[in-house]
């Protein structure tokens, strides 16, 4: 569904974030990205949603393709339309407008009529109960957990065919971080909504995920089925905290990392 060909982003003319990141997301599957804070991983959501150039960055190198049709220069809306949603880091509800109010400008492109907007509103509903009990409240005054579900609710209501999400357990409690996780695997079953999720959790994501990617200072180190990238040693060491057999020397780190930005 989604093919990410050797893109390379600048900022500001200067800095060179992403050096030549390819990845893949095959329809109906959930991707993770993995990785440290500042390792490339909302750049790459951004650079797909193209979004890049409210923050002076653009992709200069490479090529990024949705269903077969190369998508780098759509404006957002358009790519909005034919399916791609991002649901940003931090959530970014609108604060002063209520729950429903939020959910319904996720229907802002549409134009399958009224009953159909208020068939999927329903919909989100059913998988977000809370929201139903919440929906006349002004959503800035809603904990975090919940608006969270406001922005996956409110990506739903564009009827998006991939959801770009990014960092969804970001200062969330692990039971509704678990929470969250659970509805996006029943969306992915269900509704067949494709997924790429950002994630610092590393642990969390490759339960759920299908497939991984591993950024390091905007390279892919390392990819690999989830299931296999759980059981690698030095991705369990190094990025699910757990440590097989003799802990790691120093030196042992130090070699490891080299040999990662060698491979990138």
């Amino acid at each position: 569904m989604l093919s990410i060909q050797n893109i390379e982003v600048i900022y500001d003319h200067v800095i060179l974030v992403l050096k030549g990141i390819s990845l893949e997301v095959p329809q109906g599957g959930i991707v993770a990205l993995l990785g440290a804070n500042g390792a490339g991983k909302t750049t790459t959501i951004k650079s797909i949603s193209n979004i890049l150039k409210t923050e002076r960055g653009e992709v200069t190198k490479g090529s990024i393709e949705f269903e077969g049709e190369q998508v780098d220069n759509l404006s957002p809306n358009e790519l909005v339309r034919r399916g791609v949603v991002q649901v940003m880091e931090g959530r970014h509800c609108f604060e002063h407008l209520t729950v429903e109010e939020n959910l319904l400008t996720g229907a802002y492109t549409r134009k399958d009529g009224r009953k159909a907007v208020a068939d999927d509103l329903e919909l989100v509903y059913s998988y977000f109960p809370r929201l139903r009990d919440r929906r006349k409240s002004q959503a800035g005054y809603t904990s975090g957990g919940e608006q969270q579900m406001v922005a996956v609710g409110r990506a739903l209501m564009a009827k998006p065919k991939l959801i770009l999400l990014d960092e969804p357990s970001m200062g969330l409690a692990p039971q509704l971080v678990e929470e969250i996780f659970e509805i996006v695997k029943t969306l992915n079953q269900k509704e067949g909504v494709t997924f790429l999720l950002a994630e610092q959790n590393a642990s969390v994501a490759l339960r759920y995920a299908t497939y991984g990617y591993i950024l390091e200072n905007g390279r892919v180190v390392m990819d690999g089925e989830a299931k296999a990238l759980s059981e690698n040693e030095d991705v369990k060491e190094f990025y699910l905290g757990l440590s097989g057999g003799d802990k790691k020397s120093f030196r042992d780190v130090k070699h490891y990392r080299r040999r990662k930005r060698w491979l990138a």
